[in-house]
């Protein structure tokens, strides 16, 4: 079906793009239109999809489910499910990425205040929740812009 070290290979490169995607696009507002959707649909629906493929190949590794750490264990010796496993992390980190990213451009974290921003896609790119929290206290004082609908 799908070859999971070809798609393990192919991923790091694809996600990559997309994180310095993220980061150019703090600092960079004509890049936005395209980073954003990329970084944050595209790339984690491909992602997406590879892991639909992969985990329904690895789903047959014997005496691997989701009931106990040992049935993990055990499902995750399969290849195509770790590689799935994987790439669950990779979806779901730069997707949170990018709501970090379009979230803080709402709320005029810009310019030099941009900068901090750059902690917590670090941070959501190696170690996704610690990353989120960060952000979710960065925010704190930041009030997101008026919208035409809130304005009115």
């Amino acid at each position: 079906m799908l070859d999971p070290a070809s798609a393990f290979s192919l991923a790091g490169p694809l996600v990559m793009a997309g994180w310095i995607a993220l980061l150019v696009s703090l600092f960079v507002a004509p890049v936005r239109p395209y980073a954003w959707p990329a970084a944050q649909l595209a790339i984690p629906a491909l992602l997406a999809l590879a892991y639909i493929l992969l985990i329904v190949e690895g789903m047959g590794a014997e005496g691997g489910g989701f009931g106990s750490i040992g049935e993990i264990r055990a499902l995750f010796a399969n290849d195509a499910a770790l590689v799935a496993g994987w790439f669950h992390y990779l979806a779901f980190d730069l997707f949170v990425g990018g709501w970090i990213a379009r979230d803080g451009t709402a709320r005029n974290i810009a310019g030099w205040k941009a900068l901090l921003l750059v902690p917590c896609l670090a941070l959501t790119f190696v170690f996704g929740p610690a990353g989120l929290l960060l952000y979710l206290l960065i925010r704190l004082p930041f009030r997101s812009r008026p919208t035409e609908e809130t304005a009115a």
